[in-house]
């Protein structure tokens, strides 16, 4: 019960630091740096691995300088191409957009924040100038949201920025997850193909759980990191005259137990747009009975078992 007030407490101090950390940004620390750094007018991560970058310059600063960005984290250094490039009314801005991650060809970043920096030249000249977010990205409306991770690698890149406005990325480990990548429903049975992300299995196996009850099965490991289990249907016929709720939890002798689902995703509502087709399923020796797969809104894989009497 100590717990609550205290989380609470933790809550408002870090509103508070947040509104003061606004009003200094806001007051003190752009109208003193807005005119020696590149302001962002867009800034946001796609794909949930990509950071999209649009800048406007400062006045003297020429169009026609090369120029890279510069990620930054200690005596770590990754750099990216830029476009600085003459606007139709004669400002100056910066294009940038940076893959991220090592595992689809873009730029290495290990767990950390990295500051971001503009640097560009002409001749022998060179600058190095800061890129000040004014506004955080904020999230649309709509079936689809920003992605919050790598579908590839399952990191986290976020956009911030320091105390004085400057832009930086953050990055994040993929924690541990299982992703469900195909689905098959037969007339005997369930076939689930699935991948772990954010670590490697030892001796896995899988648990069917539902109320009351709990199933092993075996994992089959596959080409290309992906694992299969069967679901068996004929321990998981209905008890009573009711569809009963079946989740599927991979453990490990090294991992913590996880619950398959779809989660390195951009859609609001996976229960919807990743909906499946009811299946009338005989299996072995028992009775037939109605299986649909299906999504929680969580993103949560699901088995969904009806006794055929019920359907009628």
């Amino acid at each position: 019960m100590k717990r609550r007030p205290l989380r609470a407490v933790r809550r408002r101090v870090r509103r508070a630091g947040t509104r003061v950390r606004s009003v200094l940004l806001r007051r003190v620390f752009l109208p003193w740096r807005e005119d020696r750094a590149a302001v962002l007018r867009y800034a946001a991560v796609l794909d949930g691995q990509t950071v999209n970058l649009h800048a406007r310059m400062p006045d003297w600063v020429p169009a026609d300088e090369h120029a890279r960005l510069e990620l930054r984290r200690g005596g770590r250094r990754h750099t990216a191409e830029a476009r600085v490039y003459h606007d139709h009314d004669g400002s100056v801005l910066m294009d940038a957009a940076v893959l991220l991650g090592r595992e689809v060809g873009g730029l290495p970043l290990n767990s950390g924040r990295w500051k971001i920096r503009l640097k560009a030249k002409k001749g022998l000249r060179r600058r190095a100038l800061s890129l000040l977010l004014l506004d955080m990205p904020r999230p649309y409306a709509g079936p689809t949201r920003p992605m919050e991770a790598s579908a590839v690698t399952g990191a986290r890149y976020r956009l911030g920025r320091t105390v004085t406005g400057s832009a930086r990325v953050t990055c994040s480990p993929a924690p541990p997850s299982v992703e469900v990548v195909r689905v098959q429903t037969s007339h005997s049975g369930v076939d689930i193909t699935f991948r772990v992300v954010g670590g490697r299995p030892e001796a896995p196996w899988a648990e069917f759980v539902a109320s009351g009850r709990r199933l092993e099965a075996e994992v089959t490991e596959l080409d290309d990191g992906l694992w299969q289990v069967f679901a068996p249907l004929h321990l998981m016929v209905p008890r009573r005259d009711r569809p009963e709720q079946w989740d599927v939890v991979l453990c490990s002798d090294n991992l913590r137990d996880l619950r398959l689902g779809r989660r390195l995703h951009d859609v609001r509502n996976p229960k919807r747009v990743f909906a499946m087709r009811e299946a009338t399923v005989t299996p072995v020796g028992r009775t037939p009975m109605l299986v649909l797969p299906r999504y929680t809104p969580a993103g949560n894989f699901r088995i969904q078992c009806s006794p055929m009497a019920e359907a009628a």
